[in-house]
């Protein structure tokens, strides 16, 4: 994943300044400053979900004659190193390189390319102060979207804000001074923090906070099947790792933004909608739902010693991803906006989904068998592990045939009755939901020593 980000980079910081000259868009480094703030408040959102901190790694050396100043140093500066902050330098070296081929001021350039990698490490250290501040963060995603979506519509515009202020790098180089005086002053805020909190007793002790009763009662009438649905609640509410996958699954309600607005030809095919519609419903059937029963591997031994029956499992984690699809189809309901037949393919992507899809990610669960630590975002993209013959031949079902099931109704009859085909593809697989379900069970059955020899390993 880290060389495909890379590769990636290095292509738009070679490709961006004639992609934009091309498009005629103005002057390539303006329309690159006008963005930097969406730029590097997405750098510091991922920064908080993904990057690892360091200082779960450092208890050891509290028993070492080692001064704190020492060990705080240790732990920050090792942050330096990490993937978020050299992977920048793969867009910003070659474009940096562009500009000074095309005619810009070799030193205005140096400038703005110094003031913005001290801003990106300026993301670093204040990541590493805000790691478990969920009040910070989530009010940060919450404005970013609500100002990306005021710019979309010409609402209100922050860029004419702070483009000026990226824009005067370049244009008084000597202004660079201001964002690396910044990261100098960020970087000694996050060692105070640190040297602050440097006691066992103090900010590496586990934290206790008062236990509150979660009965979810409503569940009880459920039997079996509600008990399983309360710890896939508990699950969901009390981790780090479920919290970030709920968050993913909210983003992919803004994925039809790329296939709606017309604002790529290349998407502008009515299949293409389809394609939408199966994401902006599914986002928590395919970052929650792939991962059954990975998300139990912590306990996973001790529940097959238990007398509990595969079925009423899987059944709890499949109503649990039909809730979930059923919730983001209706949060999704503003893409009216773009016409009914745009809210029509959702509507028929979730059905689809609850129908297919819901059965292929439980199937191919039983043959990723990576273990997953719930208190950290590690592998929160997904794991080598989860790719392997099987599961990409599942891959198919879940996304190819859909749209060629559409574009056969579509071509021979109408748009219309591409979407009735579709949906009644998922109706028909909703009608032998337990014959399917007898086939998964089995496979899980069959894989369960497999799966139980992958959990306990733990390197």
């Amino acid at each position: 994943m880290g060389l495909y980000f890379c590769a990636t980079f290095l292509m738009l910081g070679v490709g961006a300044y004639f992609i934009i000259e091309d498009l005629e868009l103005g002057d390539p480094l303006t329309i690159v400053n006008s963005f930097m703030i969406y730029y590097l408040a997405a750098d510091l959102i991922m920064r908080y979900m993904f990057q690892k901190m360091p200082v779960l790694n450092i208890r050891t050396l509290l028993y070492q004659p080692i001064k704190k100043n020492g060990v705080v140093k240790y732990s920050l500066w090792k942050t330096v190193a990490s993937f978020f902050n050299i992977m920048h330098a793969f867009f910003f070296v070659p474009f940096s390189i562009v500009l000074i081929t095309q005619g810009y001021d070799p030193l205005g350039v140096l400038g703005w390319h110094l003031g913005i990698f001290a801003l990106f490490y300026t993301n670093n250290f204040l990541n590493v102060m805000m790691n478990n501040m969920d009040s910070v963060f989530y009010p940060l995603v919450a404005l970013m979207l609500i100002l990306g979506i005021s710019q979309y519509y010409g609402w209100f515009d922050i860029t004419v804000y702070t483009n000026p202020a990226f824009q005067v790098l370049y244009e008084l180089p000597w202004t660079a001074i201001l964002p690396w005086a910044l990261l100098v002053g960020m970087y000694f805020a996050a060692f105070s923090y640190f040297r602050r909190h440097m006691y066992l007793d103090a900010g590496l002790a586990t934290k206790h906070s008062e236990a509150k009763t979660e009965d979810y009662a409503w569940l009880n009438r459920f039997g079996n099947l509600g008990t399983f649905l309360k710890n896939d609640i508990r699950l969901i509410r009390r981790n780090k790792r479920s919290k970030t996958t709920v968050i993913m699954s909210v983003f992919f309600l803004f994925y039809g933004l790329f296939f709606f607005t017309q604002s790529l030809e290349t998407f502008d095919h009515p299949t293409w909608k389809i394609f939408a519609g199966i994401f902006i419903s599914g986002g928590f059937l395919f970052s929650f739902g792939q991962y059954v029963p990975s998300w139990d591997s912590a306990y996973y031994p001790l529940m097959m010693s238990q007398n509990i029956k595969y079925r009423e499992y899987l059944n709890s984690k499949w109503y649990l991803i039909l809730f979930a699809t059923v919730i983001s189809t209706i949060l999704s309901v503003w893409y009216i906006y773009f016409g009914i037949d745009t809210y029509l393919a959702i509507l028929v992507g979730a059905v689809y989904n609850i129908g297919i899809n819901s059965y292929l990610v439980l199937w191919g669960g039983a043959y990723i068998k990576t273990p997953i630590d719930l208190n950290s975002n590690k592998n929160a993209f997904g794991d080598k592990q989860a790719f392997n013959a099987k599961t990409m031949l599942l891959t198919i079902p879940k996304l190819v045939l859909p749209l060629g099931v559409y574009m056969i109704g579509h071509i021979f009859i109408g748009e219309t009755a591409g979407f009735i085909l579709v949906a009644l593809t998922g109706v028909l697989g909703y009608v032998f939901k337990e014959k399917v379900f007898g086939i998964i069970e089995k496979i899980y059955k069959k894989e369960k020593y497999k799966t139980l020899l992958a959990y306990s390993q733990k390197n």
